[in-house]
C-alpha cells in the first residue's frame, strides 16, 4: 500500500498513550499519522515526540481538518464520549482508547452517534488483536487443558508516590484502577469463558466485588469475582497503588496455562512471549509466540481494514459493539459494588449533555399538541424511565428525548421504589427545565388504594421530583369498594392546593367507574377526570400483563373516549416486545410475552405490520407505534426504552404517515 492510500490518522490528545499509538501506526500496514490535535501547541517536545505530524491547535480544528480520515482519541476518560460524538458528526472514523466511556450508557451513546453518521467506531484494547491472543484462543478451543473451569487475572501497578493531582488518583478525571486497567482482565475473562459461544464472548450472570477507595475517592486496589452461566469462575484484580504479578492463569480439567504480563504480549516494541502449558501430571511445555511488530500496530490495521471495507456497524475484530457494552456493564457492576462514583457523573456537576451542550430542544421530530386542562404544550408520546437506575444512564436518554422535541415524562410513586421519581427530579434540576416539561405522576396502587393515600404519596413523590407540583395525575389502580366520589374529592383537593396543575384521572379503570367519577365531579363542581391510562396497542392484550390491568382497545372503548373527550395515555403501546423478533408463533422463550399477547388475531396484525414495514423501510414495532400515534381518537403512547438506541428506534415511528385505510388494514386486514 502506498503512503497516499493509507488511512490518514489524527491523534486527539498528545499524551503517553498517544505516543504509543503513534509508534504503532509507524509499523502498521494501513495507516499514517497526519496530525496531532492539542490544546497546548507550544508545549515543548511535541514535534520531537511525533515526527512528521502536523501540530493542530485544538480538538475542534483537528475534527474539521479535511486531511483527516480517522481519529484516535487519547484524551483522559471523561472526555471520550464528547469527542467521539463530535468526531462522528464531522464524518470521522474513531478508534477510542479504552474505556470507550465511563459507563455502558456512555459507550452506547457514542455508538449511536457513529451509527447515525455511518462512521466506524472501535474500542482500543490493543492486546485483543495481537497474535498471542489468537494463539491462546486456539489452544483453549483445542482443549489443550481440557475444559476451562477457573480464570485468575490481574493488572496492577504502584504509581508512587500517590499524587492526588495525577489523573490516576483524580476523582475529577475518573481515576482509579477499574476504568484504567480493570477492563483488561474483565475483557480477557469474558473472552476465555466464551470461546465456544457464537459471539466469541460470554457475559457473567453474577458479579461480586470489594475494593479500597483512597483519600481522593478512587479505587486504589480492588478485586472482583465473575460467575458465568457455563460454570466458569474468574477471579480478577486491579490496582494503581499496589504492584501485582500480572500473570494470566487459566485452570482446566487437564492442566493449566500461564502467561506473564499478557496485556503487553511480547512487549510494546515486539519480541517473544511465552505461553506456559502445564499438563495434569505437572509437565511443562513452553509455547513461544514471536512477533517483532509494535503491539499497537495490530489495532491500527484492524481498524483500517474495517474502515476500508465499509464495516461501519462496529464489525471490529478487537472489540465488537456488543463486546464493548458487555465489558462496561461488568465494570459498571464492579464500580457499584464498591461504591465508586465520580463527581462528574452527579447531577450537580453533569449539567450539560454528553456532547457538552446546554440542553435545548433542537428538533421537532416528536410532535406536540395540547389537551384540555393543561396549560403547557406537550409531546404526543411520553417517556418512561423504569429501565434506568443511575443518573448518567437516565440523563442521556432524557436529554435525547428532550432534544428531539419530547417533553412528556411518565413516572409513578412505586416505580423502582422511588428511583424513577428521583432520577427525573435530578435531571430537571440539573438541566433547569422543570417549566418546559410535563410530568405524569401516579399513586394509590393496590393494595394501598385509598383516598387518604393520594396526598401522602404525592408529598413523597414531589420531594423526590424536587418539584412543588406535577402536571398530570393518575390513580394507579381503582378500588371499587370505595365510593368513587371520595377519590375524586382527594384528587380535587390536590388540584386546589396547586400540587396537581393539570388533568386527573385513573389508570386501569373501567368505563363504568370513569362515568361515575365524571358524573360526580360535574354534579359537585369538582375537578372532572379527563384522562385515562389503560393499555392500547395494535396487539390486543389477551391476558392482563399484571393483575387488575385493563385494555381500552375495542370499538366501545374508542367511541367512549371520543364522546367523553378523555385522552388515553396508553401503557405498553408497543405490546412489550410482541412486534420484535422475541415473539413468534413457535417462540415461547418468554412465557409472559406469550401469555399476555399470543393470539392468531395478534399474529395476523404482526404479519401485516411486517409487510407494511418492508414497504416503508421500517421495522414492525415502529409501524405498531405509528398505529397508536395516528388513531383518530385521543391517545398518547407511553414508551419505555431500555437504551438510547431503543429510544431513537422508537422515534422513527414519528416519520411514518399512515392513511385511514392503512390503519384499518393493520387492524382488520
Amino acid at each position: 500500500m502506498t503512503n497516499t492510500d493509507r488511512i490518514r490518522w489524527g491523534i486527539l490528545g498528545p499524551g503517553r498513550i498517544a505516543a504509543d499509538f503513534f509508534a504503532g501506526v509507524a509499523q502498521s500496514e494501513t495507516g499514517r499519522v497526519e496530525a496531532i490535535g492539542t490544546r497546548n501547541p507550544d508545549k515543548p517536545g511535541l514535534a520531537e515526540n511525533f515526527p512528521g505530524a502536523r501540530i493542530v491547535h485544538g480538538y475542534d480544528a483537528l475534527l474539521a481538518d479535511p486531511a483527516i480520515d480517522a481519529v484516535y482519541i487519547a484524551t483522559p476518560h471523561p472526555s471520550h464520549a464528547e469527542w467521539a460524538i463530535k468526531a462522528a458528526e464531522h464524518g470521522k472514523h474513531v478508534l477510542c482508547e479504552k474505556p470507550m466511556g465511563l459507563s455502558a450508557a456512555e459507550a452506547e451513546a457514542m455508538q449511536e452517534a457513529a451509527h447515525r453518521a455511518g462512521t466506524f467506531l472501535g474500542e482500543a484494547y490493543m492486546y485483543r488483536l495481537h497474535p498471542l491472543t489468537s494463539k491462546l484462543v486456539e489452544l483453549l478451543k483445542a482443549r489443550a487443558i481440557g475444559e476451562v473451569r477457573l480464570i485468575k487475572s490481574s493488572f496492577g501497578f504502584a504509581k508512587l508516590p500517590c499524587d492526588a493531582s495525577h489523573r490516576l488518583f483524580s476523582n475529577d478525571l475518573a481515576g482509579g484502577g477499574i476504568l484504567d486497567v480493570g477492563g483488561y482482565p474483565v475483557s480477557m475473562a469474558r473472552l476465555i469463558a466464551g470461546i465456544d459461544s457464537e459471539t466469541g464472548v460470554i457475559e457473567p450472570d453474577k458479579v461480586f466485588a470489594v475494593g479500597h477507595l483512597g483519600e481522593t475517592g478512587v479505587d486504589e486496589w480492588s478485586a472482583a469475582v465473575l460467575h458465568f452461566p457455563n460454570g466458569i469462575i474468574a477471579e480478577l484484580s486491579c490496582s494503581v497503588s499496589l504492584a501485582q504479578d500480572n500473570v494470566l492463569r487459566i485452570f482446566g480439567t487437564q492442566g493449566r496455562i500461564e502467561v506473564d504480563q499478557f496485556w503487553f504480549a511480547a512487549g510494546k516494541q515486539g519480541g517473544t512471549a511465552t505461553i506456559r502449558l502445564f499438563a495434569a501430571d505437572g509437565t511443562r511445555q513452553d509455547i513461544p509466540v514471536n512477533e517483532p511488530r509494535h503491539i499497537y500496530s495490530f489495532e491500527v490495521d484492524a481498524a483500517g481494514a474495517a474502515i476500508r471495507a465499509g464495516r461501519k456497524d462496529f464489525a471490529y475484530p478487537g472489540m465488537t459493539r456488543a463486546d464493548t457494552l458487555g465489558n462496561l456493564q461488568v465494570m459498571d457492576k464492579w464500580r457499584a459494588a464498591i461504591g465508586l462514583e465520580y463527581a462528574l457523573e452527579t447531577p450537580a456537576v453533569r449539567t450539560r449533555t454528553l456532547r457538552g451542550d446546554l440542553l435545548a430542544r433542537r428538533q421537532d421530530r416528536v410532535a406536540r399538541g395540547r389537551i384540555a386542562g393543561l396549560s403547557k404544550e406537550m409531546s404526543k408520546a411520553a417517556l418512561g424511565m423504569m429501565e434506568f437506575s443511575t443518573f448518567p444512564g437516565a440523563s442521556i436518554v432524557l436529554d435525547a428525548f428532550f432534544e428531539a422535541g419530547g417533553n412528556l415524562i411518565d413516572s409513578a410513586f412505586q416505580y423502582g421504589g422511588g428511583t424513577q421519581d428521583r432520577l427525573i427530579g435530578e435531571w430537571m434540576q440539573s438541566r433547569g427545565v422543570r417549566e418546559q416539561v410535563v410530568i405524569i405522576e401516579k399513586g394509590a396502587h393496590s393494595p394501598l388504594c385509598y383516598p387518604d393515600v393520594i396526598g401522602k404519596q404525592l408529598t413523597v413523590s414531589l420531594d423526590r421530583l424536587k418539584s412543588d407540583y406535577v402536571d398530570i395525575y393518575f390513580m394507579h389502580r381503582d378500588n371499587p369498594d370505595i365510593p368513587v366520589g371520595e377519590f375524586v374529592d382527594a384528587m380535587d383537593a390536590e388540584v386546589r392546593a396547586g400540587r396537581i396543575r393539570g388533568p386527573v384521572g385513573g389508570s386501569n379503570w373501567t368505563r363504568a367507574r370513569m362515568d361515575e367519577a365524571i358524573a360526580y365531579a360535574e354534579r359537585t363542581g369538582k375537578t372532572r377526570p379527563s384522562v385515562l391510562s389503560n393499555n392500547f396497542s395494535l396487539a390486543d392484550m389477551v391476558q392482563p400483563v399484571w393483575a387488575g390491568c385493563i385494555a381500552s382497545s375495542d370499538a366501545e372503548w374508542k367511541s367512549w373516549l371520543a364522546d367523553r373527550k378523555v385522552t388515553n395515555f396508553a401503557w405498553s403501546s408497543q405490546a412489550r416486545g410482541f412486534f420484535t423478533d422475541r415473539a413468534g408463533r413457535s417462540k415461547f422463550g418468554d412465557p409472559e410475552l406469550a401469555r399476555a399477547w399470543y393470539s392468531e388475531t395478534n399474529f395476523a396484525r404482526r404479519d401485516r405490520a411486517k409487510e407494511l414495514g418492508k414497504r416503508l423501510g421500517k421495522d414492525p414495532i415502529q409501524v405498531a407505534l405509528a398505529y397508536v400515534l395516528q388513531q383518530p381518537w385521543p391517545v398518547i403512547p407511553l414508551i419505555g426504552p431500555r437504551s438510547l438506541a431503543e429510544l431513537n428506534h422508537s422515534l422513527g415511528a414519528f416519520d411514518i404517515q399512515l392513511s385511514p385505510e392503512e390503519l384499518r388494514w393493520l387492524e382488520n386486514g
